[in-house]
Order: C-alpha cells, then sequence, then structure tokens
C-alpha cells in the first residue's frame, strides 16, 4: 500500500485571454491551449458545463487531447444548483450525464457541484439529492437513460469501463457550518470542498476517500496570489491529507475523520490577474518535495518485501527439490 495518495493540482478553466503570451507561450493557437495546459498540470476544471448543455463531441474532443493519465474535474450545471436548487433534479441530472459526461471515459474525475452564496442549507433537500448522485459509471448510464427529448437524437451513454466517480459539494452559505451536513456528506461519501476565500465558509471536514480545494485568492476573490507563506502552508496542507491525516490548522465542525491515505485536487481559481497557472505549479512543486521522503519510503518498503517474498520463495522451492520462478 502507498504511503500518501495521488495529488492532482492544477487550474479552474483554461480559457483566458490575459494568459496568452504570459502562461500560454506567444504565437500558441487557441486550439491548442488546452493541450499546452494538459502538459503542466495532471488535472484541470472544465467550468463551461457549468454554463450550458455540452455535446458528446465536446466531451472527447477534450479526451482527446489531454494525455493518458491525466483527469477533468467537471463543474455540474448551474440549472440544477442555481436555477432549480436541487429541486426536482432527477431529469435535469439525467440529461447532464446523457450530454456526454461519460464520453471523457478514465479521464473523468470528480464532479464539482458548486452551490450559490443565497442558497442555505436545508438537510432534506440536501438528502434528497444526495441519493440521486451515481458513484460509478454504470450507475451513471442507468440515470442518464433517463433522460428527457432534448437529447434524444445525441445523448452518450456508453460504459467503457466499470469506475468509480466522485462527487464534490461547494458551499457559499454560512448556514452550512452544521454538523449535520457534514453527517449527510459522510453518509453518502461525498467531499465538501474545502473553499480558500475572504466571503464564504472555509471548512476542512474530511467526509470521504477524496480531498478537494479550489482556492479562489487569499485576499481578493478572484484576484490575489499566493504569496511563499501561503504557499508553504498550503503544501503542508495537501501532504498532511495525501498522508491520511490532517493540517494542525484543520478548520472542522464535524470532528476529525478516520485515518487513510487520501486523494488529493486542488484547482486555483485567481485567475484575474494571471497568478492561477504559476500559483498552481509552484505548489506543485512544494507538495512534491514534501511528499518525497513517502515516495522513497513508499518504495523502499515494496522493494524490501519483494526482497523477503523472494527469499521465502527460495526457501520453500529448495525444499521441494524445485527452482524458483523468481528471475536470478
Amino acid at each position: 500500500m502507498a504511503w500518501a495518495g495521488t495529488v492532482r493540482i492544477g487550474i479552474s478553466g483554461w480559457t483566458y485571454a490575459p494568459w496568452r503570451g504570459v502562461f500560454y507561450p506567444k504565437g500558441l493557437t487557441r486550439k491548442r491551449e488546452l493541450e499546452y495546459a494538459t502538459t503542466q498540470f495532471s488535472s484541470l476544471e472544465i467550468n463551461g458545463t457549468f454554463y450550458g448543455m455540452q455535446r458528446p463531441d465536446a466531451f472527447a474532443d477534450w479526451a482527446d487531447r489531454a494525455p493518458e493519465g491525466f483527469l477533468f474535474a467537471v463543474k455540474a450545471p448551474r440549472y440544477i444548483t442555481h436555477i432549480k436548487r436541487l429541486r426536482d433534479a432527477a431529469t435535469p441530472l439525467a440529461n447532464f450525464i446523457a450530454s456526454g459526461l461519460l464520453r471523457l471515459g478514465p479521464k473523468l474525475g470528480p464532479i464539482l457541484w458548486q452551490f450559490p452564496p443565497n442558497f442555505d442549507f436545508d438537510a432534506e433537500r440536501i438528502e434528497a439529492f444526495l441519493k440521486l448522485l451515481p458513484h460509478d459509471t454504470s450507475e451513471a448510464a442507468h440515470i442518464g437513460r433517463k433522460h428527457d427529448d432534448r437529447l434524444k437524437a445525441r445523448a452518450w451513454l456508453k460504459v467503457d469501463a466499470e469506475r468509480k466517480l466522485r462527487h464534490a459539494f461547494e458551499i457559499r452559505n454560512e448556514s452550512f457550518r452544521a454538523k449535520a451536513f457534514i453527517d449527510l456528506l459522510r453518509k453518502y461519501k461525498v467531499a465538501l470542498v474545502c473553499a480558500d476565500t475572504v466571503e464564504w465558509p472555509r471548512l476542512m471536514d474530511l467526509t470521504c476517500d477524496f480531498v478537494y480545494c479550489r482556492l479562489h485568492g487569499a485576499v481578493e476573490l478572484y484576484s490575489s496570489g499566493y504569496d511563499d507563506a501561503a504557499l508553504d502552508q498550503w503544501a503542508a496542507r495537501v501532504a498532511a491529507w495525501a498522508r491520511g491525516g490532517e493540517p494542525e490548522d484543520a478548520e472542522r465542525i464535524g470532528g476529525r475523520a478516520r485515518r487513510r491515505r487520501r486523494d488529493v485536487f486542488v484547482y486555483f481559481d485567481n485567475d484575474t490577474k494571471v497568478r492561477a497557472p504559476f500559483d498552481a505549479k509552484t505548489l506543485a512543486e512544494r507538495v512534491e518535495r514534501l511528499l518525497a521522503p513517502t515516495r522513497s519510503r513508499s518504495l523502499t518498503s515494496r522493494a524490501r518485501a519483494a526482497r523477503t517474498s523472494g527469499s521465502s520463495r527460495s526457501r520453500s522451492s529448495a525444499a521441494h527439490g524445485t527452482r524458483s520462478s523468481l528471475a536470478p
């Protein structure tokens, strides 16, 4: 077993005019910006899905442009979270899935559900929605088949492999500072987004097997960058989560979670002043340095276990007059 979960640090969206010639090399065409971004990060948030229904070909294009092992986080439609406000969500959820979500295949990462600031915690409504969410690709395809006639000619519900689906809730209202909310997320194995902002609640309760962070700006929402001290602080938090623990400064209301290694997703959304990609790359470097000793111990442990296992098999084979299957 690895000593730490997988950490993916990236950016929220990738189509920003001020980045051209600054983060993106001069002369890079807009069509190739996604390809370039996927060479710099291991994950990106797709934002277009929040604003409107996409087509299967769009999901296929995103997947084709990303390398093997890359993951996209997908921002769920605001139609469900902001307009319907989770009411009567079964058909809109089916439409979202059928629009091509599963066409991302192995590059489909967590699904982000972002609630508006004026959305208050309602335990009954939240739980009813949590019950609808699929937790694997087969379940998602089954739900997607209940789409309405708008997707009749272009629904995509093929499942290339059975995979786990992950969901994360981003809250923006103080009423969610309730243990009942944390209990619901743990019951349905949905992550609570740790959102770093100057306006909305920042909680670090661990509610499932992964952590999802969105860094919107340390001082000014969507605009300010993160200085060295702040990036060191976030690097320490990410490393603690990946190793199975919790940061010493964790802000939580639901008590400590069971210790287990966790995958960690971090996305910078402080894009207005072109800081997001550079802050993301710097944080990734610092986390990698912190986790390097952990990775080394993990490799050493596996090598030691392999040698021990090999020695045992060799002794056993000699005792039975046969040759070990391990290469010398």
